[in-house]
């Protein structure tokens, strides 16, 4: 057992280092070659707005279910017009972002994990360095920028989205007076709790891109592995995105409150 756990905590600091190092890699060839625009655009399609749909349902019923939730209990306390702000707080800091990265990570980590994985058992891999092409510069760049340009305006959808129907199950469904849900909503929100929810987005987008296109880049040389390197890549993302986000909220709330 004690060696297992050594031969896993081995696996981790060595697949860390990696990983940085793909990372250092990638923004090396952003600045040393031309960025491939029709991979970049393609990306942003297959990433950005085909994830629309699965973001804004899951916006939607977050965003409603936790403003119920939240009324249920603020209620009783004679609390009501706190709903609109601990709802709209809720979904631009924490729910949108982390609910939004893991949605992606699913549905996009995965795929592109497959997609690169595919590649390299089948020596497409080999044949685009035959070919002189910087795999890193070919693959992972074009990735890399699209999902982080389509992450926050993701994020913002999912936050949009769930404040609003917020707002529709606690004014119209529950009761709360509109008046003062929306004055304390501005009053306790600013500029900074989006810019907070944003930077996790592109924080997230880079992490799920980096361990997606790793694993595939490092799958078994097996139809089997094409498999597992889909699903490390979505349970790797999610748990490093779920694991980060304590991190990156502690250092969000010092850098924006000073």
């Amino acid at each position: 057992m004690i060696q297992r756990l050594g031969h896993q905590c081995i696996q981790f600091l060595r697949s860390t280092g990696e990983i940085f190092f793909l990372l250092l890699d990638t923004i090396y060839s952003f600045f040393s070659f031309p960025l491939r625009w029709k991979l970049f655009l393609m990306q942003i399609l297959s990433i950005g707005a085909k994830s629309q749909i699965i973001v804004l349902i899951t916006g939607a019923f977050t965003g409603a279910v936790f403003a119920a939730q939240v009324q249920f209990h603020f209620g009783k306390l004679g609390m009501s017009s706190a709903t609109g702000p601990v709802v709209t707080l809720a979904m631009l800091r924490e729910l949108g972002p982390v609910l939004c990265a893991l949605m992606v990570s699913g549905r996009v980590g995965s795929a592109m994990a497959a997609e690169i994985s595919t590649m390299r058992v089948t020596e497409q891999i080999d044949a685009l360095r035959a070919l002189g092409v910087y795999v890193t510069q070919y693959l992972v760049v074009p990735r890399f920028l699209g999902l982080v340009v389509s992450m926050p305006l993701l994020v913002a959808i999912t936050s949009g989205i769930g404040i609003l129907c917020g707002y529709l199950v606690s004014v119209p469904l529950l009761g709360v007076e509109p008046a003062y849900y929306w004055e304390n909503t501005i009053r306790f929100t600013s500029l900074d709790d989006v810019w907070m929810g944003e930077l996790k987005g592109m924080f997230f987008g880079g992490l799920i891109v980096l361990i997606s296109c790793y694993r595939g880049l490092n799958c078994q040389l097996s139809a089997e592995g094409v498999g597992i390197a889909a699903t490390q890549a979505m349970v790797y993302s999610s748990i490093s995105i779920l694991i980060s986000n304590f991190f990156f909220s502690f250092l969000m709330n010092i850098l924006f409150t000073g």
